[in-house]
């Protein structure tokens, strides 16, 4: 038995029954650990919500965010990618993504609207499982073609979590969460989970980040820098304005997923006249 071996929980591939204590190499443990740090601050934000602690509750909502965006780009960059970390990463994102946020949203505000505010956040929940649950699904899909790799079908649940809190940011700005804006809120919650379970193609950003020009690199480091300058100093008036630009951007990626299969057919159209030139 070397330091090599690993268990098959998270061996790739498909192993009969080991010996218990086969050592497992860190680069397999790392991720799962960051994973697990997630689910943590998820559901620390969780009670402080019911604690009234508000701001605090949103930062561990998003502290959890980012911790679950970085486990898997860890896990890839070091070559510790299992089955067992995907797995994890899934039901992490359920309560991070899903759990979390709409439990933050009813302690703030929702629960003025009594079972309205209920239903809304209920609703946000089992939304978000179902777009989590399609996105695995869709992951084994082959023959599409390599620019819808650009595209989510449907708001991310990531995206999803940030969108569904802009009431609470725009409480922490000075709108009070009266009894009418806590009805307007649940409507709203509800926008954000028929999104999320929507066929509406989101652009990704996956082909902008994989290359990227030469005279694009250091003004992509100082709005980068920029932004994080003004989400530490201008927390709530940024994130209020992510969330708004967010919602801006959705035509733009319709646009762009209907022109990508405009250019299809057209290819599709010349290939089957070419053959018909050939056969004839």
């Amino acid at each position: 038995m070397t330091e090599t071996d690993t268990d098959p929980l998270f061996d790739e591939k498909p192993q009969t029954a080991q010996p218990v204590g086969r050592r497992i190499p860190m680069r397999y443990l790392a991720p799962n650990v960051i994973t697990v740090l997630a689910i943590c601050a998820g559901l620390t934000g969780i009670r402080l919500a019911f604690e009234n602690r508000f701001e605090l509750a949103v930062s561990m909502v998003l502290l959890a965010a980012f911790l679950d965006g970085i486990d898997g780009r860890i896990a890839r960059m070091m070559k510790g990618s299992t089955k067992f970390g995907a797995q994890m990463d899934s039901l992490a994102d359920i309560v991070n993504f899903g759990v979390a946020p709409a439990l933050v949203l009813y302690a703030y505000m929702l629960d003025q609207a009594r079972s309205f505010g209920w239903i809304a956040a209920l609703l946000y929940c089992i939304a978000c499982c179902l777009r989590l649950a399609r996105f695995n699904v869709m992951l084994d899909v082959v023959g599409k073609p390599l620019w819808q790799n650009n595209f989510f079908t449907g708001v991310p649940a990531p995206a999803g979590a940030m969108l569904v809190m802009l009431p609470v940011y725009l409480g922490f700005l000075g709108f009070a969460p009266t009894r009418a804006i806590a009805f307007a809120a649940s409507a709203y919650t509800v926008a954000v989970a028929v999104l999320m379970i929507s066929r509406l193609p989101v652009y990704s950003g996956k082909a902008a980040g994989t290359r990227l020009r030469s005279d694009w690199v250091m003004p992509s480091f100082l709005f980068i820098v920029l932004y994080v300058a003004f989400l530490m100093s201008y927390t709530w008036e940024t994130l209020t304005l992510t969330a708004i630009g967010f919602f801006l951007s959705l035509p733009f990626s319709a646009r762009a997923w209907k022109r990508y299969e405009a250019t299809d057919r057209a290819a599709l159209a010349n290939a089957q006249s070419a053959g018909s030139e050939t056969i004839s």
